[in-house]
C-alpha cells in the first residue's frame, strides 16, 4: 500500500496550499515520485491531470466563500490564483454553469469537487493475466523525442503526434524490419527524465541486436525482473484500462514495487483500432 500511501501524502499537500503557487515538481516530491511519474500515476488512478484537480478545488472553494462571505469578486480571483476578475469568471461560469455574480446572489445550483482520496479495488473479480520474467540486458532501437513535463501540458496528445508523424514518414516500417529480439513489436517507452529542463524522453523502437542502424539512436534497458501484462483490443481503450488496473489492483495485491527502470507498451498488430489488436504492458518490478 506504499504508494496508495505517498499519492496521499501529495494531495494532502495539494490541499493544504492549494492558494500557494505550487508546481508538479513540490507535489511530486511529496510522493517521493518523479514529476513525470507522479503525474502519470495520478492521471492513471483520478483519470483527471493534476492541474484540473487544483482547478476544480480552488473552483469548489472559491464558490463557498462566494456563498458564506461578503468578499469582493475581484480580491477573490486575485486569491484562487487569476490575474484578472474576468478570467476568474470564465474560469467559474465553466465549472459551475453560472457567474460568479449569479452564483452569489443563489439563482442556481453549483458543482461541487470534493478532496480526493485515492481508493483500490482488493476484489480480484475480474482476473489480470501477466507473467514474470527475468531478463539481461536488452538494446532498443528506435527515435526519441523530449516533452515538458508541467501540470499544463498534455503529454498524451504530443506522443500521439509524434507516433503519427514516424508513421507517415516510413521509420515505423523501417523499425519492424529491424525487430530480431524477444519482444515482437513496437515499443513505445518514457526513458529519462530530466530534472534541470523538467523534460521527459520518449522513445518509439524495437529490440535489436546488432550495431545502430543509421538515422537511429539506441537504449540499453537494464537487467531487471519484469511483469508483462496483456491487453486486447482497442489501444486507446484496452491500454489506459489496463494500467488503471495495474495500479489500482495489481501492485496493491502484490509484494512488488515499480523499479528504476522504464515501462515499455509493445504494439503487437499492425491496426491499433481493431478489436483483437495484441498490446503488452512490460512494468519493471522489484
Amino acid at each position: 500500500m506504499s504508494l496508495v500511501k505517498s499519492l496521499q501524502k501529495a494531495i494532502e499537500y495539494m490541499e493544504d496550499h492549494l492558494l500557494d503557487d505550487i508546481t508538479i515538481k513540490d507535489i511530486a516530491k511529496q510522493a517521493h515520485l518523479s514529476p513525470h511519474h507522479f503525474q502519470r500515476t495520478f492521471v492513471i488512478l483520478t483519470d483527471v491531470t493534476v492541474a484540473e484537480y487544483l482547478r476544480r478545488r480552488r473552483l469548489t472553494k472559491a464558490a463557498q466563500e462566494l456563498l458564506n462571505s461578503d468578499t469582493k469578486v475581484i480580491d477573490l480571483a486575485y486569491k484562487y490564483g487569476y490575474q484578472t476578475p474576468e478570467s476568474f469568471a470564465k474560469a467559474f461560469y465553466r465549472q459551475h454553469g453560472l457567474t460568479p455574480s449569479e452564483a452569489r446572489r443563489r439563482m442556481g445550483s453549483l458543482q461541487s469537487y470534493n478532496r480526493l482520496t485515492i481508493q483500490v479495488n482488493l476484489k480480484g473479480a475480474e482476473p489480470m493475466h501477466y507473467r514474470l520474467i527475468e531478463r539481461d540486458a536488452f538494446q532498443i532501437v528506435g527515435v526519441k523525442k523530449s516533452f515538458e513535463c508541467n501540470e499544463k501540458f498534455d503529454q498524451t496528445k504530443e506522443i500521439s503526434r509524434f507516433w503519427a508523424q514516424i508513421g507517415q514518414d516510413g521509420t515505423i516500417d523501417r523499425l519492424l524490419g529491424l525487430n530480431d529480439g524477444q519482444i515482437k513489436g513496437l515499443i513505445g517507452a518514457t526513458v529519462d527524465y530530466d530534472e534541470r529542463g523538467n523534460e521527459i524522453e520518449y522513445w518509439i523502437g524495437t529490440e535489436f541486436k546488432g550495431n545502430t542502424p543509421d538515422g537511429f539512436d539506441r537504449y540499453e534497458v537494464s537487467s531487471v525482473k519484469w511483469a508483462v501484462f496483456e491487453a486486447v483490443g482497442p489501444v486507446t481503450v484496452v491500454v489506459p484500462e489496463t494500467w488503471k488496473k495495474i495500479y489500482s489492483e495489481w501492485f496493491p495485491s502484490n509484494d512488488y514495487a515499480h523499479s528504476s527502470a522504464p515501462s515499455l507498451e509493445v504494439y503487437q498488430s499492425p491496426d491499433p483500432s481493431s478489436p483483437t489488436a495484441k498490446t503488452e504492458i512490460w512494468v519493471p518490478v522489484k
